[in-house]
């Protein structure tokens, strides 16, 4: 399994406590008659070695023999392409039982991807049903048919810039007045003028400048937020294309001053680098994404993946709910697994066992962190993320339930009553529980979708200018189907509408 596991991430690349359920009688196995769980998951810090992921393995898997009589193989894939490599996989043949949508709830679907698990949760994973709760398990239900769990998580993303503290220091930069993206600009310039050679705005992703995250009260109904095909717009019940709106042209116009600025990396669109790597090297100042952790909490939790550098926080925007908040990251299980109740067992500690979660996230205590008396933990001394042999740290939001993971040291437990109350306080959108069913239109969504990224990213990134490119944008949108798209969505939000009232 592992050797071909390696062999299919490269093939790939061509293209983020409780007690388990009771184990009915009939599946209780011979001892030592294990069976065998492929769980991928995706990975914000470098991938680890095959012999480091083997021995994280056996630590999990010491706990899930006695507890379901599991076994799991960890598949750990970079974030940019996770789910081109499980999409993949699973058309190979290759053995995937448990995944994350990824933003991609509805696609995953729609396309067969995803496992009809309904007849399963009550007694594979009752303990995860109830504590996600009724209404979140509503948002990856479907036609009356549930799909997975949504990550267990403080859910309101807020925009924010996440910056090097010196050199707002250094040049008295007063970040309380940054409350936009478009404040950002002026911080950007006085960066690029006092160091010429640091590049002041980082992309956070390949292609993603963090510009659709500050976009505004925006929900992208069941869309992945870089890829919008038709949308809400504030408390408007109209569905529009996001990229024929007054709006996203307002933001490719900002990011296309920013680089013909110099204020954004010239290669921004195409770089496969992430934040983490481009933050930890010291020509560089800030990037925009959107966290659902208090600033301090943030800056702190990120510094050991950029560095070490002393980060601050700035929101830069408002949280907004709706339903692709709460199933963006929902764990499914694969429609071509040959052990669904074995991969819903597992899946279900990852929920609720404490020693299971944290030993994904973390890997091995004495070796790959840390932890105080109050379980806070930190690298051992003299190491970092980029430098143990096992971390999957900046995955703690993507997987299974936050709220059982160790904090990082200079994170503060009492930040979660303000997670907890920014999911409560959040916008919420007026379609809150609406999921798009896009089988009639899955002809255009491929032709829309591989426009979106033919031009997107230049987008985004500033990299094409907006006067010329945005108008042959929305033409090719226009041919591709987006119109179709958009009258489905409205087709469908009116019927769901009326019946919510």
């Amino acid at each position: 399994m592992k050797g071909k596991k390696v062999v299919s991430y490269f093939m790939a690349a061509v293209l983020m406590t409780g007690i388990c359920g009771s184990v009915p009688a009939a599946e209780v196995h011979a001892e030592g008659d294990y069976e065998k769980v492929v769980y991928a998951f995706p990975s914000f810090n470098n991938i680890p070695t095959e012999e480091s992921i083997a021995s994280v393995e056996e630590a999990i898997n010491e706990i899930t023999r006695e507890k379901i009589n599991v076994e799991v193989d960890l598949m750990p894939l970079n974030i940019a392409e996770y789910t081109q490599q499980v999409t993949l996989a699973l058309q190979g043949g290759e053995a995937v039982d448990c995944f994350m949508s990824l933003g991609d709830f509805n696609n995953c679907v729609s396309t067969g991807m995803a496992a009809d698990i309904t007849d399963l949760v009550d007694t594979y994973a009752p303990e995860t049903r109830d504590l996600i709760g009724e209404e979140w398990m509503k948002t990856t239900t479907k036609e009356g048919a549930v799909y997975g769990f949504p990550t267990y998580k403080p859910v309101a993303l807020t925009p924010m810039v996440v910056y090097k503290q010196k050199y707002v220091d250094e040049l008295g930069i007063d970040m309380s007045k940054v409350n936009s993206i478009e404040d950002l600009t002026d911080v950007l310039r006085k960066v690029k003028e006092a160091y010429p050679d640091i590049t002041p705005l980082v992309p956070v992703n390949s292609g993603e400048t963090g510009i659709m995250q500050a976009a505004g009260d925006v929900d992208f109904l069941s869309d992945d937020y870089t890829s919008p095909k038709g949308v809400l717009m504030g408390e408007s019940t109209e569905v529009v294309d996001f990229y024929s709106t007054d709006r996203f042209k307002e933001l490719c116009s900002l990011t296309r001053t920013w680089y013909n600025e110099g204020l954004i990396m010239k290669d921004a669109a195409t770089t496969t680098a992430a934040a983490a790597e481009l933050m930890s090297a010291d020509n560089s100042f800030c990037y925009v994404a959107a966290y659902s952790y208090p600033e301090a909490d943030t800056a702190a939790s990120l510094e050991a993946q950029c560095g070490n550098f002393e980060l601050g926080a700035k929101i830069i925007g408002e949280a907004y709910l709706d339903t692709s908040s709460v199933n963006a990251l929902t764990w499914m299980i694969s429609s071509t697994s040959k052990v669904p109740e074995a991969a819903l067992k597992f899946l279900n500690l990852t929920f609720t066992d404490k020693e299971v979660v944290n030993l994904i996230i973390y890997g091995i205590e004495g070796r790959d962190y840390v932890k105080d008396a109050e379980d806070f933990v930190s690298y051992p001394e003299g190491q970092d993320a980029s430098t143990v042999p096992y971390t999957a740290q900046l995955s703690c939001g993507v997987l299974g339930n936050f709220f059982i993971m160790y904090p990082m040291a200079g994170t503060n437990k009492e930040s979660l009553d303000w997670e907890l109350e920014q999911n409560k306080a959040a916008k919420t959108s007026n379609a809150m529980g609406f999921s798009f069913n896009s089988s009639s239109v899955k002809t255009e969504y491929t032709a829309v979708a591989n426009v979106v990224s033919q031009y997107l990213p230049g987008l985004q990134c500033g990299s094409v200018d907006p006067e010329t490119e945005l108008p042959k944008f929305i033409d090719a949108l226009n041919s591709a189907g987006m119109g179709s798209i958009v009258s489905a969505k409205q087709e469908q939000l009116d019927t769901w509408m009326a019946e919510n009232k």
